[in-house]
């Protein structure tokens, strides 16, 4: 009787620890482009503690669930962005991008508003019309826009 009693006990602490466990569910917009970007993003997001890691290659979301106690989303993004893939709040480094299998590089996050700047001027200065690259704003700094 005794044993049974401090077995069900046992189980009534374990059971209080855990209901006060709080999961955070959430759905991060990550980059990447294939089934061997959908693996690595997974992996790396349970490997910084997400319970549950599901990434849609289509839509480009994570949806993730973790222990607030465990883990955050920042530690989430942040260990993505080491295998290479931009997050919505975290930008992988160059070295870790560059380490992508061929496959798997997709179009940088910040890539368009490099682009935009790129199609306006360039290190020797404005390309196009020097007055619409002013206007623009792209070429603050760039000799040719303070003419």
């Amino acid at each position: 009787m005794k044993t049974i009693s401090i077995a069900l006990l046992l189980c009534g602490v374990f059971q209080f620890n855990t209901s006060f466990a709080q999961k955070e569910k959430e759905t991060i917009p990550v980059w990447g482009s294939c089934g061997m970007c959908k693996a690595k993003i997974e992996n790396a997001a349970k490997e910084a503690g997400a319970d549950k890691a599901k990434w849609n290659p289509e839509t480009k979301e994570l949806s993730v669930s973790y222990d607030v106690s465990k883990t955050s989303s920042v530690k989430i993004q942040e260990a993505i962005a080491k295998t290479g893939y931009d997050t919505r709040d975290v930008t992988a480094d160059q070295t870790a991008y560059n380490s992508l299998h061929g496959c798997c590089k997709y179009e940088r996050k910040a890539a368009s508003a490099v682009s935009q700047k790129t199609a306006c001027c360039s290190m020797e200065g404005c390309v196009k019309d020097i007055e619409a690259c002013r206007q623009k704003g792209c070429c603050k700094g760039m000799t040719c826009c303070k003419q």
